[in-house]
């Protein structure tokens, strides 16, 4: 996939998060796993993309200084941090005007999302033309990867499925359907953000699994004015993010059993200029 991608680190206003708490870190997104801060290895996916811009929301100013890891020196100019806003809307539009596009949208906790899985999701809009798409795993490949990585599915008529912290948009119009996130995300936990974003024959939909899920979706995408669909991904092992320590153990279990733990970039690889990280830092501003 070429364009952006964003990396929303961001905190809940007046919120602390358990796990920065436990591992006595400033952000969760600074919580280590398999030996590395958790962004360190979704930093690491994206350099391995083919995106030429890596975008880093936070609300954390020395985010680079106290992430001290190769990575940043390694994705160079590519890496580009920028203020997070009040909810997540804001914060995906704040570098809408800035980012190439296709844009793709994850998290700082999506551990476990690949240079693969980003090319696939790509592919897969590409391949239904679509002006955006949501990543989601199924739920058979997701617990074949580990039967305690993910506990709640989307129920459709025709496929269970998970949500992979992972959105594709296609051109800034599209961007439209990030008011859904307006209220945050979580629509599986919170049912009633589905039918604020979607509207309440599509909650109804969602949670008693009326209709196959294109169907669902091509629902959404009117309400919405974008065109948007489920973007189905191979590797189950995208829908587990690392959200509690349960789920951080989960994910560790399976870097260490896949091979998969990122590994430390050589600092040789992509020198940056003297000066550039600091330069970067809040380089945005809306």
């Amino acid at each position: 996939m070429t364009g952006a991608i964003l990396i929303l680190a961001g905190r809940r206003a007046g919120a602390v998060d358990p796990l920065a708490a436990t591992h006595d870190v400033a952000d969760k997104c600074l919580v280590p796993v398999a030996g590395r801060p958790m962004i360190a290895h979704v930093l690491s996916s994206a350099a391995a993309s083919r995106a030429g811009q890596i975008f880093v929301s936070t609300h954390h100013l020395n985010l680079l200084a106290d992430l001290d890891d190769p990575v940043v020196k390694l994705l160079g100019n590519r890496l580009i941090v920028v203020p997070a806003a009040g909810n997540l809307a804001d914060s995906i539009l704040a570098v809408a005007g800035v980012a190439s596009f296709p844009l793709l949208i994850t998290t700082a906790d999506n551990c476990l999302l690949t240079a693969e899985t980003i090319a696939e999701i790509g592919a897969e809009a590409a391949r239904l033309d679509v002006e955006a798409g949501v990543a989601l795993a199924r739920r058979e490949d997701v617990l074949a990867v580990h039967p305690e990585g993910q506990r709640r599915f989307y129920e459709f008529s025709d496929v269970a499925v998970s949500n992979c912290n992972a959105y594709w948009i296609g051109h800034p119009g599209a961007l439209r359907a990030t008011e859904a996130f307006r209220g945050g995300g979580q629509f599986v936990k919170k049912p009633l953000r589905v039918m604020q974003a979607f509207g309440l024959i599509n909650l109804l939909r969602f949670r008693f699994g009326l209709g196959p899920i294109h169907h669902i979706f091509a629902r959404i995408s009117r309400h919405l004015n974008v065109e948007i669909a489920p973007l189905l991904v191979s590797n189950g092992a995208t829908a587990i993010d690392v959200d509690n320590e349960r789920s951080l153990r989960v994910t560790e279990a399976l870097m260490a059993r896949g091979g998969s733990v990122s590994p430390l970039p050589s600092c040789h690889e992509s020198p940056a200029e003297p000066g550039v990280a600091s330069e970067r830092q809040l380089a945005v501003t809306r």
